[in-house]
């Protein structure tokens, strides 16, 4: 397949026609690769031999690859025609633990799709800048245990953006964001994955305006134990729908969100400072949200497993928690709180010491207020899971919700800056 490099120096414009890609690159190149059996060689060539400012056009068709591809050049645009147009297709991958590795800052990637990765579709590591727009990451099989664990997923970064995205039937998460900071997810959508989004031990984050559905659970916030950066806070969820998310979880045993039941709408774990708003919550079978400590065996002296300042507000509740899974998650939700399971959930866990004495610092309390509630729902229910752990006998859920009827200061909106300037600009 013919491929054209276009190079620019001041005025003057020199095209070259070749058949592959040029040995040598000059910054702010555009190197175009289209399908055919000489794809996987030219198109890991072009990201070899690119210098920062230059792009890689990718034609419309299915790119067939049998192996990974890496980017570890600064400052360099991988474009496609259309998530639906350009498709790199790794159905036949033999090598690589991931479709797209990317380990250089302030790259954009849009309009492309990739599927059917062995492992993750696109990983992006210990970056600061890079921006995911109009990508579609997808195991076109449907979910199952076998697909790769994440679609998106940039980790142990820094000006994380991703819009206008798709991501489907990731084994673990859709959309991903770990021990990062300074992050966007907007305008995407995920199903069919045992989690649409997940937001992982991670900083100053803005999820909205993104639909979530057909996943086994929509919106999950963690901070998990023994990992670099800890302490995930300052969080924001607004605008985003999570509904439908009843697809049987086929996270790989052992994996942390194969406890994720069926029907969850929002699990927040572990975090501190995350505000939940403006978005629409329904048919999910389990639950709409739950907020609750982490629950295993750790042994990191500086993890700290209880959630804070949880600031739940303006939310829309539908008809959900009819029906709760029947595995150990579900099957203690629906124990402690029964059925209808309440719109929100806390699972009551403090430390020991607070639970029987002090009880949790009024400053750390969740906040609920404002919130629509179906006229036959229960809005809220603290499971009491400590107790029903230790004296079952004299368990007693708590359905009170004016002891969290408080409101915190709204948390400040995120920025991503790549390229010098503010991300949403990198749209076009």
């Amino acid at each position: 397949m013919k491929k054209s490099v276009q190079k620019s120096f001041g005025v003057a414009l020199f095209t070259l026609v070749v058949t592959g890609v040029c040995n040598s690159a000059i910054a702010k190149s555009e190197y175009f690769v289209s399908p055919g059996p000489d794809a996987q060689e030219k198109l890991q060539e072009a990201m070899i031999v690119a210098e920062p400012g230059d792009v890689i056009k990718l034609d419309a068709g299915v790119f067939a690859l049998s192996d990974g591809l890496s980017l570890d050049v600064d400052n360099v645009t991988i474009s496609g025609q259309g998530m639906n147009k350009s498709i790199l297709s790794f159905k036949s991958q033999k090598a690589g633990s991931e479709g797209l590795l990317v380990t250089s800052n302030q790259v954009v990637l849009k309009d492309f799709a990739v599927e059917d990765t062995k492992g993750d579709a696109i990983k992006v590591k210990g970056v600061d800048g890079i921006a995911m727009i109009r990508l579609r990451v997808e195991w076109t099989g449907g979910p199952k245990t076998t697909n790769g664990a994440y679609g998106l997923y940039p980790v142990q970064s820094k000006n994380v953006y991703i819009d206008g995205c798709v991501a489907i039937a990731a084994s673990d998460a859709g959309i991903y964001v770990g021990q990062s900071d300074q992050i966007i997810v907007r305008n995407s959508r995920a199903e069919y994955n045992v989690a649409g989004v997940e937001i992982e031990n991670s900083f100053n984050a803005d999820v909205f305006d993104n639909v979530f559905t057909n996943n086994t659970g929509g919106m999950l916030v963690f901070d998990l134990p023994n990992l670099p950066q800890q302490g995930g806070r300052d969080i924001r969820f607004f605008r985003n729908i999570s509904k439908d998310n009843n697809t049987p979880n086929f996270a790989p045993e052992g994996n942390i969100v194969a406890i994720v039941p069926s029907g969850t709408g929002m699990i927040v774990m572990a975090n501190e400072n995350v505000e939940i708003f403006d978005n629409e919550f329904s048919g999910n079978d389990t639950m709409n949200v739950t907020v609750a400590s982490y629950f295993d065996d750790y042994d990191d002296d500086t993890y700290k497993p209880t959630p804070k300042k949880i600031h739940i507000h303006d939310n829309v509740f539908g008809k959900s928690g009819l029906k709760p899974d029947s595995g150990m998650f579900g099957t203690i939700v629906n124990e402690t709180v029964g059925t209808p399971v309440p719109d929100v959930v806390w699972d009551g866990v403090l430390p020991l010491m607070d639970y029987v004495f002090f009880g949790q610092a009024e400053g750390d309390k969740l906040a609920m207020h404002d919130n629509k509630h179906l006229a036959d729902s229960r809005p809220f229910g603290n499971a009491n899971m400590i107790m029903h752990v230790i004296a079952p006998i004299f368990h007693e859920a708590k359905f009170d919700l004016e002891t969290y009827n408080k409101s915190y200061p709204s948390l400040p909106e995120v920025e991503v800056i790549i390229r010098g300037r503010p991300a949403q600009e990198l749209m076009n």
